[in-house]
């Protein structure tokens, strides 16, 4: 509560000195993005028609995230808020609260078929707290090309109802851009049928990849849970270093929003090597080639096959 009214006491502040917004109506339609890969689905939609507001930047995590009062005032003027939902943005409710915005909060994950988080199958403490903030559902249902396409389509009616004279030039994007979805998602499907079954187990910093481990059949485990909020305790790094032995994992990641250092340490218990830098829950820079959504899934998958295959 208090961090929400010192959001809504600078942007009061920022509104009354004119922080520029005001002329984004100019622009186009004012859109506000929670995060990286829904602001790349922004612009294949909505291309040169939009003014695009990204609040957690390249290699951001939006779960530790703590809004700014720039944030509430480009949500207290947008004409669209684009969210993942599913419990993802834990920033969201006072950052919303702050703004007042009158604007639409769409949630892109509408639609899709959520999976429950790992933590279901869990019964120590810290699991059943993660639960309780973030949801029964693991939130990062953008890592399947499948529920990307998903979230496409929700932009698309958004733009379509919030700016009807435009709403053919985004049904075109839209359709575009779905065609280079689902043929990034055949090479992916093919990448992943090059790897041997007994060789898909795979190490990553936390449980961002379920989705793509259902829709495509590698097997993920990691020591952290849905968010990277809540550190993995004693007992269940010792846990998974048992298992990575047992099952003989392939390879092991680190992420770009987290810090590698208990990989680090997981992979020196286990002899495993770390295979490279995966991109989960936000896209890169330019210069480190995982700025797309696209890009991304081509990144992650050509450092899957390399750290297990070689070459």
């Amino acid at each position: 509560m208090i961090k929400a009214l010192k959001l809504a006491t600078a942007l009061n502040v920022i509104l009354l000195l004119g922080a520029g917004f005001s002329a984004a109506s100019a622009e186009g339609l004012k859109v506000v993005s929670s995060f990286t890969v829904i602001s790349d689905f922004a612009k294949n939609v909505g291309g040169d028609k939009i003014s695009l507001t990204t609040l957690v930047g390249p290699n951001g995590d939006a779960h530790v995230y703590e809004p700014k009062p720039a944030d509430a005032a480009a949500v207290a003027v947008a004409d669209v808020v684009l969210v993942n939902g599913l419990h993802f943005e834990g920033f969201l409710p006072r950052l919303v609260e702050a703004s007042a915005t009158k604007a639409p909060i769409v949630e892109l994950s509408k639609g899709v078929e959520p999976i429950k988080s790992a933590e279901e199958d869990h019964d120590h403490g810290a699991a059943g707290a993660e639960k309780e903030e973030h949801g029964a559902y693991d939130p990062h249902a953008f890592q399947s090309i499948h529920n990307a396409k998903i979230y496409v389509r929700n932009i698309v009616d958004a733009f379509c109802t919030a700016d009807v004279a435009n709403c053919d030039t985004y049904k075109t994007n839209g359709a575009a851009y779905t065609a280079k979805l689902d043929a990034t998602e055949a090479e992916v499907k093919a990448a992943i049928a090059s790897i041997p079954e007994s060789k898909r187990l795979i190490i990553t910093s936390h449980d961002a990849f379920g989705y793509f481990q259902h829709e495509y059949g590698l097997k993920f485990l990691a020591p952290e849970g849905i968010s990277t909020d809540s550190e993995a305790s004693a007992a269940d790094i010792v846990a998974l270093i048992k298992q990575i032995k047992e099952d003989k994992a392939s390879a092991i990641f680190v992420e770009n929003i987290t810090n590698p250092r208990l990989i680090e340490q997981i992979a020196s218990e286990t002899k495993l090597n770390v295979g490279g830098t995966l991109f989960s829950d936000a896209l890169s820079t330019p210069e480190e080639g995982a700025s797309t959504y696209i890009d991304m899934m081509h990144h992650n998958i050509d450092t899957f096959k390399k750290a297990i295959l070689g070459g």
